[in-house]
């Protein structure tokens, strides 16, 4: 199952030394065929490619491509791609909740909420009319995190690298003065793991499964000719 990510990865390297060398033009061809790598990878991982399954995260996926793509207009693209990996964000969190999760929100999971509570406390002074829309956006990463410690730990682990990404990406964005080394690659590496990890995440729980439900198919399928022997 791994070696089907294979091309992800692949990708995903190429891109982060683009994004090391400052290899802009580079970057600006690679940055778009990140997710659809992912999606063909996460569909031909799969072991049931139709179902809420497949459709949920194709389309985590593909928004989540349409909000790299809008970010790369420095413009108003940002509040766009926000709306889009909000969307994504969304049909995670239904996806994990109702197909994904086999154990309630662990614990831990509260401290997401406690870092939306602090990160926005420190943004808010800086993101003027955006502040509305950084507020919905952290409170649909809140639900990512939690919703994702409910299932399997490659999504719990791909969920935080995804409030990590997004932490960072709005602390560059909007805190004066905030920097850190390479940013620019530091918000991609975890971007590109949250990514991987969910969707691998995915994929060894849609296979786990496969074996109950189709000993449930099978059962249901005897059921009326066990009726009809005893008739």
């Amino acid at each position: 199952m791994a070696c089907r990510f294979v091309p992800y990865i692949v990708v995903g390297v190429v891109h982060l030394v683009c994004v090391l060398a400052g290899a802009a033009t580079l970057v600006a061809v690679t940055k778009p065929l990140l997710m659809p790598v992912l999606l063909v990878c996460l569909l031909w991982a799969l072991p049931v490619r139709r179902g809420e399954v497949a459709l949920l995260g194709s389309l985590a996926v593909l928004f989540g491509w349409l909000g790299d793509v809008s970010l790369m207009d420095a413009g108003p693209g940002f509040v766009i791609g926000l709306g889009f990996f909000l969307l994504g964000h969304l049909a995670y969190v239904v996806l994990f909740w109702r197909r994904m999760r086999f154990r309630r929100p662990r614990w831990w999971s509260v401290l997401y909420l406690a870092w939306f509570a602090a990160l926005l406390a420190v943004l808010a002074p800086h993101a003027g009319a955006l502040l509305a829309p950084l507020a919905a956006y952290g409170l649909a990463l809140v639900a990512l995190g939690a919703s994702g410690s409910a299932c399997n730990r490659w999504i719990s682990v791909g969920a935080a690298c995804f409030v990590v990404s997004d932490s960072l990406l709005g602390l560059d964005r909007f805190l004066p003065g905030f920097a850190l080394w390479q940013i620019d690659f530091l918000i991609m590496l975890s971007y590109l793991a949250a990514q991987g990890l969910i969707c691998v995440g995915i994929v060894r729980t849609a296979r786990s499964r496969l074996p109950a439900a189709s000993a449930v198919a099978s059962a249901a399928r005897l059921v009326p000719w066990a009726r009809s022997r005893r008739r």
